[in-house]
């Protein structure tokens, strides 16, 4: 598996490519704006692009998507359902614009075939809706739930404190021990914010 990842504006989202080198083939995640360095990271790779892959919807998760449809036009974007913009929406910047045949969903217990890998799909809803954690390979890519020492807040439109507080000892009770990706900062290890990260800590005492 290839891996890379570039911070996009406007607040330095982590967008992630994963690949399969001996299939040629890779997904971007989380393509957030700057989508002249998300190009540039799937040119770097050498591999072909053949979907989007979306923890959420939030507008610094998603920016760079028009940009990415007009080189790919057949790209799929998956995202959970609950990330879909409601009818009337008051707040268009949190919730994915429907993307008529490019839009694909994803929810709990779903897997995406990429290549040779296969993207495990678990929902952690608390920061949205619909927020998903993406696990491939030995990665984990937590968007906006878990952070290296911290977690995604849940004061924006479809966040629940309930909803985050479960999340959390969710993916705290897995045993293995992931590279975790988040959607913001530095990555960590699944080990090491179970021992330090108070709000996981938290979330697993409760």
């Amino acid at each position: 598996m290839i891996f890379d990842t570039v911070p996009v504006e406007p607040i330095g989202t982590n967008c992630c490519l994963i690949g399969d080198e001996a299939a040629n083939v890779c997904a971007v995640v989380d393509p957030g704006g700057s989508p002249e360095l998300v190009l540039d990271m799937v040119a770097r790779s050498g591999l072909e692009l053949k979907m989007v892959l979306l923890t959420h919807a939030h507008y610094d998760h998603v920016g760079a998507i028009p940009a990415l449809l007009e080189q790919y036009p057949d790209l799929p974007v998956y995202a959970h359902e609950g990330e879909l913009c409601p009818a009337g929406s008051p707040n268009p910047r949190y919730f994915l614009p429907h993307l008529g045949g490019n839009q694909r969903t994803y929810g709990e217990g779903d897997t995406v075939k990429l290549g040779g890998l296969v993207i495990r799909v678990l929902h952690t809803p608390g920061h949205s809706r619909g927020s998903v954690t993406l696990l491939a390979g030995d990665l984990m890519l937590s968007g906006d739930t878990l952070f290296a020492g911290s977690c995604g807040r849940v004061d924006l439109p479809g966040g629940d404190e309930g909803q985050m507080w479960a999340s959390l000892a969710r993916l705290g009770r897995l045993t293995e021990d992931w590279t975790v990706w988040p959607g913001h900062g530095e990555a960590t290890s699944l080990d090491y914010e179970k021992q330090t990260n108070p709000y996981l800590r938290q979330a697993l005492a409760r």
